[in-house]
């Protein structure tokens, strides 16, 4: 049974014993077996200068008060190179662990983060919340909002991990503040609101968190060498490189295909929404990268990840701490390869006063997370309908009733809002019942179909309602709009 997660102080620490590179003891207490308490002492000597030895029997009353003031002195050097060594490492812990666990937050923000965790141990699967923010220095537009939201079951047992990303324009109902787009959730309450609503959708209890600063995740991939992704398509975007307002920065192009990405690189990756779906797309790209991030480090020998942990408490913000990292590591990295599943909420788009949203489809989501849950892969499952867009009354336009349907090149994406649409260069039309129309310059948009009726258009198709037929319009044009058995006339332009 889930219970609301209390902190507490970790005793015997695993991590104790373990010295990030640069500061390796010269020596340590009991390593040359049991009671050996001198530095020095091994089995060779142990016989030299063994009592029974008659030339050790005759020297040791000469020898003995300097050997004793040797001893004495060599024992000296070691403990001060020990406390030395040992307090240059519990520094560097307690900085790490600071920084990883606190990321700047008041002790009121870390309580109330508490409040939403449940606790959960390593010996079962747990769901952790990631948090990802793309605030850049010097923007303060639209405030501080999470544009990555990926719900994480890792099941230790099974040595696996399953990816579900909430897009952030999914609308929300958020206390206190009415109607809004999920990335708000963290605008209003902080990493706390966003665990809270992301246990709202997915009915799912969430036992940590991770909250990610994109802008420095640099250090971190560069930190394991890079990692290997396949790039879909080619990534050309200027608002990603952010060259856009810094044109004399460097441009940063990603090609197709399989590619070894830098930490400057893999931020475009993470950051590009230049494509057809836009935010969908990216989220996809941004599991892409936790997940090769993830094999990578487990691949890393275990003495490189002290390094590694303290370029990620630059970017990264977890309740978790250093052990747990590195005992969950070390759990992967014992059971062999990591099994990892990814996925995106089931979800469909539409218009509410203008305002684009994304819906989420409750029932295809309570079986997507039901799959989860047991450990299945949930990729399979898209969304369909919404009961909240219909609540809304939720058009598939900015004017309320024209797009919708699926997307060339993104129809795994981009639903319509109630049944199947049809196809344009970047959005369907919308259908009550029957099929709209495609479109088919890129921009355009699809006709609008009520019962059975089709409408055609290059440019905007006309409305059709009962059977009839919308008239067809040019690359510029709206068709004509028809009821009845009629027909909507057609436009040039």
């Amino acid at each position: 049974m889930a219970f609301k997660k209390n902190r507490r102080p970790q005793a015997n620490d695993p991590l104790a014993s373990q010295v990030p590179a640069g500061y390796r003891p010269a020596f340590t207490p009991g390593s040359q077996g049991p009671g050996a308490n001198n530095a020095f002492r091994n089995q060779a000597g142990a016989s030299q200068y063994s009592r029974s030895n008659p030339q050790y029997s005759s020297q040791r009353s000469r020898k003995s008060g300097k050997g004793k003031k040797i001893a004495l002195g060599v024992c000296c050097a070691l403990i001060v190179a020990l406390i030395g060594c040992g307090t240059a490492f519990a520094v560097w812990y307690n900085n790490v662990s600071s920084q990883l666990n606190t990321g700047g937050k008041t002790s009121e923000e870390l309580e109330n983060i508490n409040e939403q965790l449940v606790s959960t141990n390593f010996n079962e699967p747990f769901y952790m919340m990631l948090i990802g923010s793309d605030k850049r220095e010097g923007d303060d537009e639209g405030g501080a909002r999470s544009d990555t939201n990926i719900v994480v079951r890792i099941d230790p047992v099974s040595n696996q991990a399953t990816l579900v990303s909430i897009p952030r324009d999914t609308m929300i109902d958020i206390d206190g503040y009415g109607t809004n787009k999920f990335n708000a959730a963290y605008n209003y309450g902080g990493a706390a609101a966003t665990i809270r609503e992301a246990t709202q959708l997915t009915g799912v209890s969430i036992s940590h968190y991770a909250e990610v600063s994109f802008d420095e995740l640099i250090d971190l991939v560069d930190a394991v060498g890079g990692v290997d992704v396949v790039v879909d398509e080619r990534i050309d975007d200027t608002d990603a490189d952010n060259t856009t307002d810094h044109p004399e920065n460097p441009r940063i192009i990603i090609e197709a295909g399989e590619q070894h990405l830098n930490g400057e690189q893999a931020l475009v990756f993470a950051r590009s929404r230049a494509y057809v779906d836009g935010d969908f797309t990216r989220t996809a790209n941004q599991r892409k990268l936790i997940e090769a991030l993830v094999n990578k480090v487990l691949a890393l020998p275990v003495t490189e990840l002290p390094g590694v942990i303290q370029a990620a408490a630059k970017c990264v913000t977890t309740d978790m701490k250093v052990s747990d990292i590195v005992s969950l590591a070390q759990q992967f990295k014992d059971d062999g390869s990591l099994v990892m599943y990814s996925a995106m909420l089931p979800s469909i788009t539409g218009y509410v006063d203008g305002v684009s949203y994304v819906f989420a489809d409750e029932d295809k989501v309570t079986e997507m997370m039901k799959i989860v849950d047991q450990g299945g892969d949930p990729s399979g499952i898209t969304g369909s309908t919404s009961k909240l867009a219909q609540k809304y009354g939720a058009g598939s336009s900015a004017g309320g009733s024209s797009t919708g349907g699926a997307a060339r090149g993104s129809g795994m994406y981009a639903g319509n809002d109630y049944a199947t649409g049809g196809t344009s260069g970047y959005s369907g039309g919308y259908s009550a019942s029957g099929a709209g129309s495609s479109s088919s310059y890129g921009g355009s948009t699809g006709g609008y179909a009520d019962t059975s009726s089709s409408a055609s258009g290059a440019g905007t198709g006309g409305y059709a309602g009962a059977a009839s037929t919308g008239g067809s319009a040019s690359s510029y044009g709206t068709g004509g709009y028809a009821t009845g058995t009629g027909t909507g006339a057609s436009s040039a332009y």
